[in-house]
């Protein structure tokens, strides 16, 4: 009777446990299509301000091209739920830890807020970063490299799939402090175990900048160093952090 009793309350609490998920994945849903429906109007203008630091570096009377019958309606509306996407992100990791949060202790559910807020920050930042100190460095230097006799006229959707990526390049890689502190505060790994493999993680920060960047020395290390920067402030967040909890 007794174990009857605990398998029906166990199925009901994973029951009830779905239902909260499916729910704040419709309010996180709920909070892209809303921020797309009010950016909508706006897309051209949107565009024009991503194409910037493209278009300043084109040849003077140069301009964009569209390759595809669609790519004029289709190129602004995906950047517009890209923008949708990356204005939703505190809707959505606020409902992730909502999600996870209960079962957490206090203190952890104090380093997760902390956590939180950060991940917000620098996910920003690292858009941020992209766009006013990478995209510059990158576009004029394809931009300068053209051969003689070679028209310089980039394709909308082709751009835009460069910039997407690289803004989620720079946004994830400016996670690293927060998932090294995750790392460190759980126990998976410890801080001493994670400086030791610092000749690793140099290596892994420039081919993750191969894969992810265009094929250029310049995108390379720009990502790369940030990556190794923000490894190293995370190693040393996660020194304060643990020194705290064994207070």
């Amino acid at each position: 009777m007794t174990s009857n009793t605990a398998g029906t309350s166990s199925s009901s609490n994973l029951t009830n446990r779905v239902t909260e998920l499916r729910n704040r994945l419709l309010r996180v849903l709920a909070a892209m299509l809303i921020s797309s429906l009010c950016l909508i109007p706006f897309s051209d203008d949107i565009y024009s301000l991503v194409a910037g630091p493209l278009l300043q570096y084109l040849p003077e009377g140069g301009s964009m091209i569209a390759t595809d019958v669609t790519s004029t309606f289709m190129a602004p509306l995906k950047l517009v739920l890209c923008a949708a996407f990356a204005l939703s992100m505190p809707v959505f990791l606020f409902q992730l830890w909502s999600f996870i949060s209960p079962g957490l202790y206090r203190n952890k559910r104090q380093l997760g807020i902390t956590l939180l807020i950060s991940s917000v920050i620098l996910f920003y930042i690292g858009i941020a970063f992209a766009f006013y100190v990478v995209f510059p460095l990158v576009f004029s230097f394809f931009s300068s490299v053209t051969p003689d006799g070679v028209s310089y006229t980039p394709d909308i959707s082709l751009y835009l799939n460069t910039v997407l990526k690289l803004f989620l390049a720079f946004g994830l890689t400016f996670e690293i402090p927060i998932a090294t502190v995750l790392l460190v505060s759980s126990g998976i790994t410890s801080r001493q175990a994670l400086s030791e493999k610092r000749p690793y993680v140099i290596v892994a920060c420039f081919i993750v900048g191969m894969i992810l960047t265009p094929p250029d020395i310049i995108s390379q290390a720009l990502l790369a160093v940030p990556m190794l920067i923000l490894f190293e402030l995370g190693l040393l967040f996660s020194f304060f952090i643990t020194k705290i909890e064994t207070q």
